[in-house]
């Protein structure tokens, strides 16, 4: 396709040269036939045909100027436009895009489509840091807040003994919900960068969803919760500890999220070569707004139960992020007051499909 744009594009010029020629041989005939007449002389014909082909060669250099002229020009006004864009977006200034009109094709018009998607993408990229610092700021400001104030009622030494245990329990929930927040926002972005170790091993992914449901039993025993499992006996290979704090993660949302006396169920199967994994509860459901967010940072659908569960808002976004290392999918389907489903897909062997990339 690029061999035949060029072929056309010779074949254009070639043919605009040819007329241009002919167009000022036509014009530099004329012209010095008019200037012998004038001159009432009539030269030998071969001088007649190089004073043409001079006139000729005066034409095409003139008009060859002109468009040196006009074209560095507009490759000032293209640089000035360029440089003024680059110093408003070093000083953090992303809101610019660059309206020189350009052909895509071409190397300047490459360069500037190049630098309006940069300033889309890196004002994107502020946004997002500017909501990431809220967010950020707003989630420990609040346990801070709850701790120091708590701590300053427990100055009053006529305090009950029974309410400076409640506050004290209060500041020990607050405390662990504040070191929570902390590990999970280190974690995240140690997983965001692009240093974070990924060590994959061959294991029994089975296995593993049963040592994470062991490990949670004291929580869903309390609860009476019911463990539905259909689990086949499947090889992965992947990093298992990362994966362990996906399994880990979503079960203990389940678990927290579902009424007492309800059920859990875990499905596994396998498909050529990709395995899915399908986590559902009985719990409070989510809205279609609440779907649509879930793996955002520091969101969190039940907002009522917040300080109650210690959440922060983190642990699926932490989970959104593992999948994708994987190059594995998740999605979530749900009914408020009926049901939540978290569906997993991974390729069987993640080492091999992060090799193609």
């Amino acid at each position: 396709m690029r061999k035949r744009k060029f072929f056309v594009r010779i074949l254009f010029v070639l043919f605009l040269f040819l007329i241009t020629n002919t167009l000022f041989a036509f014009i530099s005939y004329h012209a010095t036939g008019w200037l012998y007449g004038q001159l009432g002389t009539e030269p030998h014909d071969f001088w007649q045909q190089l004073g043409t082909v001079l006139g000729v060669f005066v034409l095409f250099a003139c008009s060859a100027a002109i468009i040196f002229l006009i074209g560095l020009n507009r490759q000032r006004n293209y640089w000035d436009a360029i440089v003024e864009a680059l110093r408003q977006m070093a000083k953090g200034d992303f809101n610019i895009q660059l309206d020189v009109k350009g052909n895509k094709e071409d190397q300047f018009g490459q360069l500037i489509h190049g630098i309006n998607h940069m300033a889309v993408e890196l004002g994107e990229l502020e946004r997002m840091r500017q909501e990431f610092i809220s967010n950020v700021s707003h989630e420990i400001q609040s346990p801070l807040t709850s701790i120091n104030g708590f701590a300053k009622a427990l100055k009053n030494i006529h305090l009950p003994e029974e309410k400076r245990q409640h506050y004290l329990e209060i500041i020990e929930l607050e405390s662990n919900r504040l070191s929570k927040i902390s590990d999970n926002l280190l974690k995240l972005t140690s997983l965001e960068s692009q240093h974070h170790p990924f060590e994959t091993t061959t294991y029994r992914l089975d296995k593993q969803l049963r040592n994470v449901i062991l490990a949670l039993e004291p929580n869903w025993v309390a609860k009476q919760l019911d463990f539905d499992l259909h689990l086949d006996n499947i090889t992965i290979t992947a990093d298992e500890d990362l994966l362990n704090q996906v399994w880990m993660n979503l079960l203990t949302n389940s678990i927290k999220f579902t009424s007492d006396r309800g059920a859990i169920t875990l499905t596994m199967t396998q498909h050529l070569d990709t395995i899915t994994i399908i986590v559902q509860d009985t719990g409070i459901g989510l809205s279609e707004e609440q779907q649509m967010h879930i793996f955002e940072r520091f969101y969190k659908a039940d907002q009522s139960r917040t300080a109650a569960n210690g959440g922060s808002g983190l642990g699926l976004a932490i989970v959104k992020k593992i999948i994708d290392m994987h190059h594995g999918t998740i999605a979530v389907e749900s009914k408020l007051g009926k049901f939540t489903a978290f569906l997993i897909t991974l390729p069987i062997d993640t080492t091999e499909t992060r090799a193609n990339d």
